[in-house]
């Protein structure tokens, strides 16, 4: 697994939306002398990678922040109340083990709330709301978690969990969602380093996806680029309480080509080049529609006059929780999708895809 040093490197790190410098770090430490860097004003990191022509300017966009909270108050008995950033679901979280980032340093809890010994029957059959929960550091009492730890209000906080491989190619981790797109995009600039395409490639780590698409709607306003490629993760199917969806999504049966989500329909005549690129070179498309979720996408096909855009996810199970898994050939032919593409769309081919033919 030529890539996996680098996908556990990036899904270690530690990013929630908002404060995704460490994952900057590493992404401008691997592309060091391979691209060239920027940024906007939110902290989106841009990798230009110029090929033979200027343009047409093509973005790969994946979101360098993962799910995760913030210190919100300390109570006097130093337990730690947050607030979440991103989209979590309640009943992923009891026990689980966080890290809170202190100037002082990191420091581990465990999410908690009253014992189920203590509660009354009815609320036994209650879900337990995150408003309800905290974090247990360890900590005697306030003075002791402000002072000693250093914990303040809008530390960050995020899950505590390692990374590991399940069979021959299952990769389970945090932040899959989008740390796997973060890797594509390297991996992509990577790969064009010393050689020819017509066209000029931006690799841009957004920050904020998680809370509202907010680096993809600035850092397009700075690319402001012909085609969106974006790249994220999309939910697997092949798993129980599923067999009834309508499209089956399965680990490793190639990428999936997200039709239309939540925030944007994909372009089609884009899609069909897509397609029609998967085709040639025998490259596995899996395909879905979503309309309960979005990705950077949504944002950066409106910004300017508007940009073509697909959205090519890798299918994963469990998001938005401590752990998640995919199928790591799935990241090889995504990789080899996307290389093909940018080797096809010339200046002649992205006019037509936006239907003005030179």
């Amino acid at each position: 697994m030529k890539h996996l040093d680098l996908i556990k490197t990036m899904t270690l790190a530690h990013g929630p939306s908002g404060f995704e410098d460490d994952v900057k770090t590493i992404i401008k430490k691997y592309l060091k002398g391979k691209a060239e860097f920027s940024q906007d004003n939110l902290g989106s990191l841009i990798c230009k990678k110029e090929g033979t022509s200027s343009s047409p300017k093509i973005m790969i966009p994946g979101h360098m922040d993962e799910i995760g909270f913030m210190v919100n108050s300390i109570t006097k008995n130093g337990y730690v109340k947050f607030i979440p950033l991103g989209g979590w679901w309640d009943q992923v979280l009891l026990a689980q083990k966080v890290i809170i980032k202190t100037r002082k340093g990191d420091f581990t809890g465990v999410i908690g709330s009253t014992p189920p010994h203590l509660l009354s029957a009815k609320d036994k059959n209650k879900i337990v709301e995150k408003k309800e929960m905290f974090i247990d550091v360890g900590a005697r009492d306030r003075e002791e978690a402000q002072e000693v730890m250093g914990i303040l209000p809008g530390d960050p906080i995020i899950p505590n969990s390692t990374f590991h491989i399940l069979g021959e190619k299952m990769i389970m981790a945090k932040a899959i969602d989008n740390r796997v797109g973060c890797c594509l995009f390297m991996n992509v600039l990577e790969a064009l380093w010393g050689t020819a395409h017509a066209n000029t490639v931006y690799g841009v780590g957004t920050v904020q996806e998680e809370v509202g698409l907010r680096g993809a709607t600035t850092s397009a306003h700075v690319v402001a680029p012909d085609i969106c490629l974006t790249i994220d993760v999309t939910i697997a199917t092949d798993m129980p309480g599923l067999e009834k969806e309508d499209t089956e999504i399965k680990l490793g049966s190639g990428p999936v080509l997200t039709l239309a989500d939540a925030t944007v329909i994909g372009n089609r005549s884009l899609r069909n080049f897509v397609l029609d690129t998967a085709k040639k070179n025998n490259i596995p498309l899996q395909y879905n529609t979503m309309m309960g979720g979005g990705t950077d996408g949504g944002a950066i096909h409106k910004s300017g006059s508007g940009v073509p855009t697909i959205v090519i996810s890798i299918p994963t199970r469990y998001i938005h929780s401590h752990y998640s898994i995919f199928h790591y050939d799935d990241y090889e032919t995504t990789l080899r999708l996307l290389l093909s593409l940018i080797q096809g769309l010339d200046e002649k081919t992205v006019n037509n895809i936006k239907g003005c033919p030179v």
